[in-house]
């Protein structure tokens, strides 16, 4: 049998350890495994590699992914999901482990459609896929912009300044809310939810009354930017205001432990439910279990924001 293992979308922290994972795991219930380089654009160009054990050597601890990634165009109309499929059938490749985000998962669905038999792996910084309490990158994000923060407070606690710092997260504020909660912003903008610049004037005016002369506001890129805020800020405040937005920053670096775990887990995970043809779906943690929810669930459904951390998080900003 031969399975093939692709990383797909954005990069994230975590995935060489998946990769490792899928080609070790299957090597040892005797599968003959391929790297397929670039993802969907790479598939297409029927751009594969065998993997053998040494091939992953020394990798758990590296960001970013050793088959590279990108966002394929041509992937995307029906006949390139055509070419895709009858690419993996003509080098006799009987499964896929795509491990990447939810454009990924969509992709896989039509693959599946075309009789390819595939199971997905979480792999995001911005914790947004529904199914799965973590996905793999995200901890270590949380990690990188915590640590910004506790940098920021520094300086800011010196120059009795407010600091803005912006994190990613387009569409979701997971990422946003964690940092904020872990690194006692006084204020959290996500996407989720309404931005109230009067608010968090209120909050700034709040602290100075009692002595308080510095300050984190963290905001999610979906939110609004973090110079909109600031001159918001400055507007109603008449102070001046230092923005710091993290970026690419929060997607690269060596991945935390809790990655390295979750991506071992979930990436030998996926090779076991190929062999036992438990496909379509994507791989899971739930508390400490590995958990299987189809594909077709996951892309149409939602993770919610939690309120409930959200709102202790106002009441731990005070």
């Amino acid at each position: 049998m031969k399975i093939g293992v692709l990383t797909s979308g954005g990069d994230a922290p975590g995935m060489n350890a998946a990769i490792r994972a899928v080609v070790r795991r299957g090597i040892s219930l005797g599968l003959t495994v391929y790297g397929i380089r670039r993802g969907y654009d790479g598939l297409l160009d029927g751009d594969f590699r065998p993997m053998g054990v040494e091939s992953v050597g020394d990798i758990i601890h590296r960001g970013g992914t050793i088959l590279h990634t990108a966002r394929s165009e041509r992937f995307r109309l029906p006949e390139g999901q055509d070419l895709a499929a009858a690419r993996l059938r003509g080098a006799g490749i009987s499964g896929l482990v795509v491990i990447g985000g939810e454009g990924s998962f969509k992709g896989m669905i039509e693959l599946g459609k075309r009789g390819i038999r595939a199971v997905g792996v979480p792999a995001t910084i911005d914790n947004d896929i529904p199914f799965t309490d973590y996905s793999i990158g995200f901890d270590t994000a949380l990690n990188t912009g915590v640590e910004a923060v506790n940098r920021l407070r520094d300086t800011a606690t010196s120059h009795e300044r407010v600091f803005v710092v912006e994190t990613m997260g387009r569409e979701s504020g997971h990422l946003a809310l964690a940092v904020g909660v872990a690194g006692g912003a006084e204020s959290i903008l996500i996407p989720e939810l309404p931005v109230n610049i009067e608010d968090v004037c209120y909050k700034l005016r709040r602290g100075l009354d009692r002595g308080k002369v510095h300050s984190i506001i963290v905001v999610a890129e979906g939110a609004t930017s973090g110079m909109d805020v600031a001159k918001a800020i400055e507007k109603c405040m008449g102070m001046e205001l230092r923005v710091t937005i993290l970026g690419h920053v929060q997607r690269g670096g060596t991945p935390t432990a809790f990655d390295r775990l979750i991506a071992s887990r979930m990436g030998a995970a996926a090779v076991d439910a190929l062999v036992q043809d438990n496909v379509g779906v994507m791989v899971g943690i739930s508390g400490t279990k590995t958990v299987f929810t189809p594909m077709t669930e996951v892309v149409k459904s939602k993770k919610e924001i939690d309120l409930e951390l959200y709102n202790m998080a106002e009441d731990l900003a005070r």
